[in-house]
Protein backbone atom coordinates (compact mmCIF):
# COMPACT_ATOMS: atom_id res chain seq x y z
CA UNK A 1 0.00 0.00 0.00
CA UNK A 2 1.18 3.27 -0.99
CA UNK A 3 1.91 5.99 1.77
CA UNK A 4 -0.04 8.31 1.03
CA UNK A 5 -3.31 5.72 0.58
CA UNK A 6 -2.06 4.19 3.78
CA UNK A 7 -2.15 7.71 5.49
CA UNK A 8 -5.68 8.28 3.74
CA UNK A 9 -6.86 5.49 5.41
CA UNK A 10 -5.70 5.99 8.83
CA UNK A 11 -7.25 9.36 8.56
CA UNK A 12 -10.42 8.08 7.48
CA UNK A 13 -10.83 5.69 10.39
CA UNK A 14 -9.93 8.60 12.78
CA UNK A 15 -12.69 10.73 11.15
CA UNK A 16 -14.98 7.66 12.05
CA UNK A 17 -13.44 7.20 15.44
CA UNK A 18 -14.45 11.10 15.85
CA UNK A 19 -18.00 10.67 14.68
CA UNK A 20 -19.02 7.62 16.93
CA UNK A 21 -17.21 8.73 19.79
CA UNK A 22 -18.93 12.21 18.91
CA UNK A 23 -22.25 10.49 19.24
CA UNK A 24 -21.52 8.64 21.82
CA UNK A 25 -21.40 11.32 24.05
CA UNK A 26 -24.66 13.10 22.37
CA UNK A 27 -26.58 9.90 24.02
CA UNK A 28 -24.84 10.06 27.28
CA UNK A 29 -25.59 13.72 27.37
CA UNK A 30 -29.29 13.15 26.56
CA UNK A 31 -29.57 10.78 29.29
CA UNK A 32 -28.69 12.85 31.87
CA UNK A 33 -31.00 15.44 30.24
CA UNK A 34 -34.08 13.20 29.24
CA UNK A 35 -34.56 10.76 32.03
CA UNK A 36 -32.84 12.88 34.64
CA UNK A 37 -33.46 16.59 34.21
CA UNK A 38 -36.54 17.30 32.72
CA UNK A 39 -39.01 15.74 35.04
CA UNK A 40 -37.24 17.32 37.70
CA UNK A 41 -37.21 20.60 36.41
CA UNK A 42 -33.63 21.10 37.08
CA UNK A 43 -32.39 23.22 33.44
CA UNK A 44 -28.71 23.14 32.51
CA UNK A 45 -27.95 26.37 31.23
CA UNK A 46 -28.11 27.28 27.18
CA UNK A 47 -30.14 26.57 24.36
CA UNK A 48 -30.62 22.95 26.85
CA UNK A 49 -32.09 24.88 29.26
CA UNK A 50 -34.32 27.29 27.38
CA UNK A 51 -35.63 24.27 25.17
CA UNK A 52 -36.67 22.29 28.89
CA UNK A 53 -37.99 25.90 29.61
CA UNK A 54 -40.50 26.28 25.98
CA UNK A 55 -41.52 22.57 27.06
CA UNK A 56 -42.26 23.53 30.70
CA UNK A 57 -44.85 26.37 29.24
CA UNK A 58 -46.62 24.20 26.31
CA UNK A 59 -47.83 22.35 28.95
CA UNK A 60 -45.13 19.43 28.20
CA UNK A 61 -46.34 19.38 24.80
CA UNK A 62 -43.82 21.19 23.08
CA UNK A 63 -40.87 18.04 22.75
CA UNK A 64 -36.96 19.11 24.16
CA UNK A 65 -34.94 17.79 21.33
CA UNK A 66 -36.57 18.85 18.75
CA UNK A 67 -36.74 22.48 20.50
CA UNK A 68 -32.91 22.10 20.81
CA UNK A 69 -32.84 21.42 17.09
CA UNK A 70 -34.29 24.40 15.85
CA UNK A 71 -32.48 27.00 18.30
CA UNK A 72 -29.87 25.44 17.45
CA UNK A 73 -30.02 25.63 13.48
CA UNK A 74 -29.65 29.50 13.35
CA UNK A 75 -26.59 29.40 15.49
CA UNK A 76 -25.40 26.91 13.61
CA UNK A 77 -25.56 28.81 10.72
CA UNK A 78 -24.03 32.23 12.40
CA UNK A 79 -21.28 30.04 13.41
CA UNK A 80 -20.16 28.89 10.19
CA UNK A 81 -20.43 32.22 9.27
CA UNK A 82 -18.13 33.77 11.86
CA UNK A 83 -15.61 30.74 12.29
CA UNK A 84 -15.50 29.18 9.15
CA UNK A 85 -15.84 25.92 7.82
CA UNK A 86 -14.09 24.20 10.58
CA UNK A 87 -17.39 24.93 12.91
CA UNK A 88 -18.77 22.42 10.49
CA UNK A 89 -19.93 18.72 10.56
CA UNK A 90 -18.62 17.57 14.31
CA UNK A 91 -21.20 20.21 15.16
CA UNK A 92 -23.74 19.40 13.36
CA UNK A 93 -23.24 16.01 14.42
CA UNK A 94 -22.82 16.76 17.20
CA UNK A 95 -26.16 18.88 18.37
CA UNK A 96 -28.41 16.71 16.01
CA UNK A 97 -28.03 13.17 17.76
CA UNK A 98 -28.19 15.09 20.76
CA UNK A 99 -31.45 16.55 19.95
CA UNK A 100 -32.69 13.16 18.29
CA UNK A 101 -31.39 10.93 21.44
CA UNK A 102 -33.76 13.38 24.02
CA UNK A 103 -36.56 12.90 22.23
CA UNK A 104 -36.09 9.28 21.87
CA UNK A 105 -35.74 8.30 25.04
CA UNK A 106 -38.65 10.63 26.14
CA UNK A 107 -41.07 8.90 23.53
CA UNK A 108 -41.56 11.76 21.42
CA UNK A 109 -40.24 10.47 18.12
CA UNK A 110 -42.88 9.26 16.09
CA UNK A 111 -43.41 5.52 15.93
CA UNK A 112 -40.61 5.47 18.84
CA UNK A 113 -43.09 6.72 21.86
CA UNK A 114 -43.01 3.53 23.93
CA UNK A 115 -39.44 4.31 24.75
CA UNK A 116 -40.01 6.47 27.66
CA UNK A 117 -36.77 5.88 30.57
CA UNK A 118 -38.07 8.66 32.51
CA UNK A 119 -40.62 6.94 33.85
CA UNK A 120 -39.64 3.61 34.70
CA UNK A 121 -40.42 3.29 38.39
CA UNK A 122 -36.93 3.46 39.51
CA UNK A 123 -36.19 6.48 38.16
CA UNK A 124 -39.70 7.77 39.11
CA UNK A 125 -38.96 6.35 43.02
CA UNK A 126 -35.17 8.32 42.68
CA UNK A 127 -37.01 11.92 42.02
CA UNK A 128 -39.76 11.44 44.44
CA UNK A 129 -37.15 9.77 47.34
CA UNK A 130 -33.45 11.17 46.77
CA UNK A 131 -33.73 14.54 44.74
CA UNK A 132 -30.20 15.13 45.08
CA UNK A 133 -28.84 12.50 44.27
CA UNK A 134 -31.04 12.60 40.98
CA UNK A 135 -29.74 15.89 39.88
CA UNK A 136 -26.23 14.35 40.53
CA UNK A 137 -26.31 11.45 38.15
CA UNK A 138 -28.21 14.07 35.77
CA UNK A 139 -25.31 16.11 36.54
CA UNK A 140 -22.28 13.44 35.95
CA UNK A 141 -24.17 12.15 32.56
CA UNK A 142 -24.28 15.55 31.01
CA UNK A 143 -20.82 16.69 32.05
CA UNK A 144 -19.26 12.99 30.89
CA UNK A 145 -21.05 13.21 27.63
CA UNK A 146 -20.32 16.91 27.15
CA UNK A 147 -16.78 16.70 27.88
CA UNK A 148 -16.77 13.54 25.39
CA UNK A 149 -18.06 15.68 22.50
CA UNK A 150 -15.65 18.08 24.02
CA UNK A 151 -12.85 15.87 23.59
CA UNK A 152 -13.33 14.71 20.04
CA UNK A 153 -13.59 18.35 18.60
CA UNK A 154 -16.98 18.16 18.71
CA UNK A 155 -19.98 20.87 20.05
CA UNK A 156 -23.54 20.92 20.69
CA UNK A 157 -23.59 24.23 18.98
CA UNK A 158 -25.75 26.57 21.77
CA UNK A 159 -23.72 28.78 24.56
CA UNK A 160 -20.79 27.69 22.57
CA UNK A 161 -21.09 29.54 19.13
CA UNK A 162 -22.31 32.53 21.43
CA UNK A 163 -18.98 32.23 23.27
CA UNK A 164 -16.80 31.43 20.66
CA UNK A 165 -18.44 34.63 18.06
CA UNK A 166 -18.32 36.79 20.91
CA UNK A 167 -14.11 36.02 21.88
CA UNK A 168 -13.45 36.68 18.19
CA UNK A 169 -15.46 39.56 18.06
CA UNK A 170 -15.49 41.22 20.90
CA UNK A 171 -12.54 39.83 22.98
CA UNK A 172 -15.31 38.69 25.23
CA UNK A 173 -13.93 35.57 27.76
CA UNK A 174 -15.78 32.17 27.17
CA UNK A 175 -16.30 31.72 30.46
CA UNK A 176 -18.08 35.26 30.97
CA UNK A 177 -20.38 34.43 28.20
CA UNK A 178 -21.50 31.02 29.45
CA UNK A 179 -21.94 32.43 33.04
CA UNK A 180 -24.10 35.27 31.62
CA UNK A 181 -26.14 33.35 29.06
CA UNK A 182 -26.95 30.36 31.70
CA UNK A 183 -28.16 32.95 34.55
CA UNK A 184 -30.57 34.34 32.01
CA UNK A 185 -31.55 30.51 30.87
CA UNK A 186 -31.86 29.22 34.21
CA UNK A 187 -33.79 32.67 35.79
CA UNK A 188 -36.08 32.46 32.45
CA UNK A 189 -36.79 28.96 33.41
CA UNK A 190 -37.35 29.42 37.16
CA UNK A 191 -39.95 32.21 36.12
CA UNK A 192 -41.60 29.70 33.50
CA UNK A 193 -42.23 27.36 35.75
CA UNK A 194 -43.82 29.12 38.69
CA UNK A 195 -45.62 30.88 35.93
CA UNK A 196 -47.23 27.15 35.34
CA UNK A 197 -47.38 26.43 38.56
CA UNK A 198 -44.96 23.88 38.65
CA UNK A 199 -42.94 24.49 41.70
CA UNK A 200 -45.73 22.87 44.28
CA UNK A 201 -43.14 20.75 45.15
CA UNK A 202 -39.81 22.64 45.08
CA UNK A 203 -40.06 26.66 44.98
CA UNK A 204 -38.77 27.71 41.42
CA UNK A 205 -35.77 29.38 43.78
CA UNK A 206 -34.72 25.96 45.08
CA UNK A 207 -34.80 24.78 41.56
CA UNK A 208 -32.56 27.20 40.22
CA UNK A 209 -30.65 26.75 43.15
CA UNK A 210 -30.01 23.25 42.30
CA UNK A 211 -29.67 24.18 38.74
CA UNK A 212 -26.67 26.49 39.41
CA UNK A 213 -24.84 23.15 41.47
CA UNK A 214 -25.51 20.97 37.88
CA UNK A 215 -23.70 23.68 36.07
CA UNK A 216 -20.46 23.51 38.50
CA UNK A 217 -20.52 19.52 38.66
CA UNK A 218 -20.75 19.20 34.83
CA UNK A 219 -18.48 21.79 33.41
CA UNK A 220 -16.12 20.55 36.13
CA UNK A 221 -16.40 17.04 34.69
CA UNK A 222 -15.99 18.43 31.57
CA UNK A 223 -12.45 20.24 32.30
CA UNK A 224 -11.32 16.70 33.95
CA UNK A 225 -12.25 14.88 30.81
CA UNK A 226 -10.30 17.17 28.57
CA UNK A 227 -7.52 18.02 30.49
CA UNK A 228 -7.44 15.26 33.15
CA UNK A 229 -6.26 15.22 36.67
CA UNK A 230 -2.97 17.51 36.11
CA UNK A 231 -3.58 21.11 36.57
CA UNK A 232 -0.25 21.98 34.51
CA UNK A 233 1.10 20.47 31.28
CA UNK A 234 4.81 21.38 29.84
CA UNK A 235 6.25 20.40 25.98
CA UNK A 236 9.43 20.20 24.99
CA UNK A 237 9.86 21.87 21.71
CA UNK A 238 13.40 21.34 19.77
CA UNK A 239 14.03 23.99 17.04
CA UNK A 240 16.48 25.85 15.23
CA UNK A 241 14.16 29.08 15.88
CA UNK A 242 13.67 28.92 19.77
CA UNK A 243 12.85 32.82 19.64
CA UNK A 244 10.23 32.73 16.75
CA UNK A 245 8.31 30.19 18.45
CA UNK A 246 8.96 31.34 22.40
CA UNK A 247 7.22 34.65 20.93
CA UNK A 248 4.60 32.68 19.35
CA UNK A 249 3.24 30.90 22.75
CA UNK A 250 3.52 33.75 24.29
CA UNK A 251 1.78 36.60 22.68
CA UNK A 252 -0.20 34.47 20.91
CA UNK A 253 -1.23 31.82 23.16
CA UNK A 254 -0.93 33.17 26.22
CA UNK A 255 1.44 30.38 27.38
CA UNK A 256 4.56 30.31 29.33
CA UNK A 257 7.86 29.95 27.64
CA UNK A 258 11.50 29.43 29.04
Amino acid sequence: MAPSTLAGTIARKGLLRDYVAIMFGSFIMAVGIAVFLVDAKVVPGGVSGLSMAVHYLSGNKVPVGLTMWLFNIPLYIWGIRELGKQFGVRTLVGFTTNAFFIDLLRGDVPGLGSIRLHEHPAIVHLRESDFLFLILIGSVLLGLGLGIIFKFRGTTAGSDVLAAVGQKRWGLKPGVVFMVVDSLVITFAGFAIHLRGLDTERPALTLSLYAFFLLFVSSHLVDVIIDGFDYARSAIIISSKPEEIAHHVVEDMGRGAT
